[in-house]
């Protein structure tokens, strides 16, 4: 088996093995990096916006702790320069463990996203999630998926495929909704508790049930002197 072909096929969206060795220990690499994150404990944001890093391989260094002028050494002053550094992560995504991530490479977050407890992205394909957009817990998003056909689908020895995944600024997805491969959400949008969404959703709109459908449409409004959500 060429094993880079084999990647191509799977970021394409076409049949590929995914027991090949080399994507065995790319979600193996994944998995220990969401253990770190969720086993962190009590950490600085700092720390959590390393891990979260480490998980997604951005290799981005982080800025240096802000100059904090040291008096005496007191807590008031410990506690000052602690926020003075949460500052500069202000746009990092916040991420509330546990998590679990396929290959966390293939993950792409915007600014200011927070993601709630027990999110699941399986990203065999893209998956992007716009700025200032919040999931709430028990969230799952999958960019993978099986053949139907179960000679071919053949358990661990056959193939599978996927397909991109993008989710767009300023959207909610409520709790233990679920995201199919192929789906597009538009700007705007939020996503009832619960929904199963298996095609696109338009911009500035509210979706609910299995599987989801409109059942609300929003005006948009201006941010920044632009017309939201058009205008980003």
């Amino acid at each position: 088996m060429d094993l880079d072909e084999n990647r191509a096929r799977s970021l394409r969206g076409e049949l590929y093995h995914a027991f090949a060795r080399d994507l065995v220990a790319a979600r193996r690499r994944c998995k220990l990096a969401c253990d770190r994150f969720n086993n962190a404990g009590d950490v600085s944001r700092r720390r959590q916006v390393e891990l979260w890093r480490e998980i997604v391989m951005d290799d981005r260094p982080l800025p240096p702790p802000p100059p904090v002028p040291v008096l005496n050494g007191g807590k008031d002053e410990e506690v000052e320069e602690e926020q003075a550094d949460e500052a500069q992560f202000e746009d990092e995504p916040w991420i509330e463990g546990p998590i679990r991530i396929d290959y966390g490479t293939n993950v792409r977050v915007g600014k200011n996203v927070f993601i709630n407890f027990n999110c699941v992205i399986l990203d065999t394909c893209s998956v992007t999630i716009g700025s200032r957009t919040l999931i709430a817990a028990n969230v799952s998003i999958f960019s993978a998926t099986h053949p139907l056909d179960p000679v071919l689908r053949n358990g661990t020895r056959g193939p599978e495929f996927g397909k991109e995944v993008h989710i767009g600024d300023d959207c909610f997805i409520g709790g233990g909704a679920t995201i199919l491969p192929g789906v597009t959400i538009g700007n705007g949008v939020t996503v009832g508790a619960a929904t199963v969404v298996t095609k696109d959703v338009p911009p500035c709109c509210v979706v609910a049930g299995n599987p989801a459908r409109v059942i609300r449409r929003l005006e948009p409004r201006a941010r920044g002197g632009k017309v939201w959500p058009e205008g980003e």
